[in-house]
């Protein structure tokens, strides 16, 4: 196993206190980092420029998310009922810091079970979002989740496209290769904590000959949000372990950073040059002893050595 760096190498960049920090996305035109804290149903921006903090509600929770391309103050979202249009509320000048999201169903779901909404998801190289639903309630390992693709074709038939890649209890890590030929996925399940490689047919948006490509059972922390660097590396939260892992192309574990909080949940690369990882993470409710973490919830930066690539915007005309 590769050697973790110590703790002081992640830099805080905010104490954000979210209760499920996820789905953090570098817009490099603005310079600001967002992210959504899922149960709060809220989005959060920080901008690294001036380091002022925005955030918006939702009517519900906003689980994984892209941003619309052409559309400033636009995204796409996987909520609990299906995939939404967000736009940010907007003042004389520019989008206010605070108030309610504007929303519009882009597709229903038909999920399979009662209390399901989203997890994770994004676009693929060619502007189409690729997002997976799970059950709330994770102790039921119920093997429920499908994985969506949502594309020009599924925009006009007003319906998302079940890639049928299950059975997935916690569908997550979904990550592109480079070349976007390769497309990644994780079962983040305590019974399963897999990650698996498919082909990817970048005309059609069809993954196929799906192999293993990770088992995280012997590993420190479960398998959870996860990003690409330039070089194809598959950088993936380590859950419970307070590990970000990177796996080459070839599922060789190479190295591991360490984040100060117990449960880092989604990374994304962004900064001026790509090269900055920012963390989202979890902070746990219920009474629990948080002395050992105290910036549980919090987002994070990293500085890896690599870089990573823009992030894919949602292209209403892909494919």
């Amino acid at each position: 196993m590769a050697a973790a760096t110590s703790s002081p190498s992640a830099e805080l960049v905010l104490d954000a206190r979210c209760a499920t920090g996820e789905s953090p996305v570098w817009r490099a035109a603005e310079e600001s980092l967002y992210w959504t804290d899922i149960p709060a149903a809220v989005l959060h921006r920080w901008s690294a420029r001036t380091g002022a903090r925005s955030q918006w509600s939702a009517p519900e929770m906003v689980a994984c998310m892209a941003a619309w391309a052409g559309q400033p103050g636009r995204w796409i979202a996987g909520m609990e009922s299906g995939l939404f249009a967000l736009d940010l509320p907007d003042g004389p000048d520019r989008p206010q810091t605070s108030g309610a999201l504007s929303t519009r169903c882009l597709a229903g779901v038909p999920h399979a079970a009662a209390g399901m909404r989203f997890n994770d998801g994004r676009c693929d190289r060619q502007g189409r979002f690729i997002a997976g639903t799970m059950l709330l309630d994770m102790a039921a390992a119920a093997p429920v989740g499908a994985v969506y693709r949502f594309g020009r074709q599924e925009r006009a038939a007003g319906r998302a496209q079940d890639l049928d890649l299950g059975p997935l209890i916690v569908p997550n890590g979904i990550a592109f290769s480079p070349d976007g030929r390769t497309l990644y996925l994780s079962d983040s399940h305590p019974q399963v904590q897999k990650i698996w490689a498919f082909d990817y047919d970048t005309d059609t948006g069809t993954p196929h000959r799906r192999r293993l490509f990770v088992d995280m059972a012997p590993l420190p922390g479960r398998p959870d949000g996860a990003a690409v660097d330039v070089d194809g590396g598959y950088w993936i939260c380590g859950n419970d372990a307070g590990l970000v892992h990177r796996f080459t192309p070839d599922g060789r574990l190479d190295r591991s950073l360490a984040v100060p909080v117990k449960k880092p949940a989604m990374c994304a690369f962004g900064g001026p040059r790509l090269d900055t990882l920012f963390v989202t993470s979890i902070r746990p409710g219920g009474g629990a002893d948080l002395s050992d973490q105290p910036l549980a919830g919090g987002v994070f930066a990293l500085h890896p050595g690599t870089q990573g690539l823009p992030e894919p915007e949602f292209d209403p005309g892909a494919h």
